[in-house]
């Protein structure tokens, strides 16, 4: 079965930023799993699967536009360290969930520059094209129930 609208897709990947550095992998872990055509993973991505079939490998290239989008300058802003109530020491690297007007939204903290904190609410890899080395595992026909929740169950899925 080839890789279609509303197909269950189980794959292994290996994901690296333009460098060559390995942002992430399903080495040694289940392969990742999704109803393709669901959103459930980045259009780039989902658009490259299209027609592979189980055992096929291939390479993505996808642009930052079809992977995180590109970064967003309104998302980068300065906070009083104040803010981080019951934080002894903030530093560059740390992730925090802040609550705005569209609900919660994770940010890491770029900068510390005295009691001026700077965070950044994109996506970590937004901004960035990045590279899969992907080998597909399986390919099956989603079920009724799982195009009605718009997820995968079972194995690699939600269990409920």
């Amino acid at each position: 079965m080839q890789i279609a609208q509303n197909s269950v897709v189980a794959f292994h990947y290996k994901l690296t930023n333009d460098a060559g550095e390995v942002v992430d992998s399903s080495e040694g872990r289940e392969p990742l799993t999704y109803i393709h055509g669901a959103g459930n993973i980045i259009p780039g991505l989902e658009k490259q699967l299209e027609g592979h079939k189980a055992g096929d490998s291939l390479t993505a290239h996808v642009e930052a536009a079809e992977a995180y989008g590109e970064k967003n300058p309104q998302m980068i802003q300065q906070v009083p360290a104040a803010a981080f109530q019951g934080v002894e020491n903030v530093e560059p690297g740390m992730q925090f969930q802040a609550q705005t007007e569209q609900g919660p939204l994770l940010v890491t903290v770029v900068d510390v520059e005295g009691d001026t904190v700077t965070v950044d609410g994109n996506h970590p890899l937004a901004g960035q094209a990045l590279h899969f080395d992907v080998t597909v595992d399986s390919v099956r026909e989603a079920s009724e129930e799982e195009l009605a929740h718009g997820h995968v169950h079972g194995a690699g899925g939600v269990h409920h």
